[in-house]
């Protein structure tokens, strides 16, 4: 069974009746559901995922009146609820990172993007990690009576505003330049294979990101990126299967094919998209005309390289 189905269920068998018999008056405050860090709120956990910070349980979450008034009376109730359900207990980290039980809403959003509401202005976008959006946005919410939780989570989910995705695909695709179709090759002529190998891994994980820009979604945690991207359509199951060669080959001239092959595929999908206009075959060229379609003086003139 994956981790969000036993989760959404111990709540349906557990949390709900506390809420209606400890809580009742309160009810329609408490948002409840599992989403943040960890591969079951993604929907990738496996038996592997089953060693630390997995098994029953779910998150409370609640406005700073909320949890000013109910926050300690419900973390004590949360916690005498059974430790095992359905054959399964929960484990938890030695980390001691709180993944789960009673959260404000405006701490739960301020761990991930360092602000207790949704992005209002470009600059509030412009540094945050696609990694700690996706945390924030993932799992599932069970029940949102207020809607205050969902509506933060669904402005999140509407994507960075045009200009702060251009910049952000303008500076993956100068990365990509430089890490694959430039220093990879002139590393293994130079017989400087850590540098390689480098450079390739870094190629591939920015590639992924490229995709994710592409279609304005949220890249993951490092360790599920190269899983995730499949799941984005054509070009996300190619860009899959071509990182899966680049790993196994072991002639670095194909590896120079398999990457050029990529960087075409991200190339054609640019030009689909109106964000380059560019009749170059290098990923660098094509940046520089997608910073040139940002509408915002200020960041089109900023520094990619730099963010």
């Amino acid at each position: 069974m994956k981790g969000l189905e036993l989760c959404h269920k111990y709540f349906l068998t557990y949390g709900e009746h506390m809420i209606k018999e400890k809580f009742y008056s309160y009810r329609h405050k408490i948002a409840v559901g599992m989403a943040g860090e960890g591969s079951e709120c993604l929907g990738f956990d496996d038996p592997i995922s089953r060693d630390h910070d997995w098994g029953p349980g779910f998150c409370l979450w609640l406005d700073d009146e909320g949890f000013d008034e109910i926050g300690k009376p419900l973390q004590k109730e949360y916690e005498k609820l059974p430790g095992v359900f359905m054959e399964f207990d929960r484990k938890e980290s030695r980390l001691g990172n709180k993944k789960i039980g009673v959260f404000k809403i405006a701490d739960f959003y301020k761990k991930f993007i360092g602000l207790p509401h949704a992005p209002e202005t470009l600059s509030q976008w412009i540094n945050l990690s696609d990694e700690y959006l996706c945390a924030c946005t993932n799992g599932k919410v069970f029940s949102d009576p207020l809607g205050r939780f969902s509506d933060i989570r669904k402005k999140l989910l509407q994507f960075y505003p045009e200009d702060i995705r251009r910049f952000k695909i303008a500076a993956k695709c100068m990365s990509c330049a430089q890490s694959g179709q430039y220093n990879f090759m002139r590393s293994v002529q130079r017989s400087e294979y850590f540098a390689a190998s480098y450079a390739q891994n870094q190629f591939c994980s920015d590639i992924i990101s490229l995709v994710f820009l592409l279609h304005k979604k949220f890249t993951p945690f490092y360790k599920w990126k190269h899983r995730a991207v499949r799941e984005l359509g054509s070009l996300g199951k190619l860009i899959h299967e071509n990182i899966s060669q680049i790993i196994l080959a072991n002639d670095d001239m194909k590896k120079r094919d398999i990457i050029e092959n990529m960087c075409s595929s991200i190339i054609i999908e640019l030009k689909s998209q109106g964000v380059s206009d560019s009749k170059s075959n290098f990923l660098l060229d094509h940046g520089l005309a997608v910073q040139t379609k940002i509408k915002d003086a200020n960041l089109q003139k900023r520094d990619v390289w730099g963010g």
